[in-house]
């Protein structure tokens, strides 16, 4: 029997007829900006497909471009924490980042770089169909909301988009992480 992941075709635009699998292939091979230059390994995203929720981080750090998994590093466990003690679990969300390779030095992605992904990020969101997007951190809700400012909006659901804090930020400032969790916790109430 076909997984859904298998099953479920991106119906519109440049992805039309693919399905995560075949988006997972086109970043492996994308050469549409700089950062596919240093990169060893893109990081796509993961998760099942469809999925209730979706988190969209930033960008891969230094253990996403080991492993080519999104928030495995010490970011990653902060997440994992806090989504736990939201009482979510991280096999049941389909995780993915703005951009899909990391940055030099893992500084913030350029806007080049964010308009070279977004095709990707948006074929991801129609194929997953979350009924919740979380974006973690003023990047994400820079890119789809066009809004800035995470300390103001944080908590609040924007156009079906719930806005918090980066995990990363909870690691320079961990008075956020309980902030964090209460954000993620909002989830069960919106699915």
């Amino acid at each position: 029997m076909a997984s859904i992941r298998q099953i479920v075709i991106f119906s519109q635009g440049e992805y039309a007829g693919m399905n995560l699998d075949g988006i997972r292939e086109e970043i492996s091979r994308c050469r549409r900006c700089a950062l596919c230059e240093h990169r060893r390994l893109s990081v796509p995203g993961e998760g099942p497909c469809p999925a209730e929720v979706m988190l969209i981080g930033e960008a891969p750090g230094a253990q996403e471009d080991l492993q080519g998994r999104p928030f495995v590093g010490r970011a990653g466990a902060v997440l994992d924490r806090a989504l736990s003690q939201a009482g979510l679990q991280r096999d049941r969300l389909f995780i993915t980042n703005v951009v899909k390779c990391r940055p030099p030095s893992n500084r913030r992605p350029l806007q080049g770089e964010i308009r070279a992904c977004r095709s990707y990020l948006e074929a991801q969101i129609e194929l997953v169909r979350p009924r919740v997007v979380c974006l973690l951190g003023n990047v994400p809700t820079q890119a789809l909301l066009g809004m800035q400012g995470v300390t103001a909006l944080h908590g609040q659901v924007i156009e079906g988009h719930l806005v918090t804090f980066h995990p990363a930020a909870v690691l320079r400032r961990a008075e956020l992480e309980p902030l964090l969790i209460s954000d993620l916790a909002q989830i069960g109430g919106l699915i």
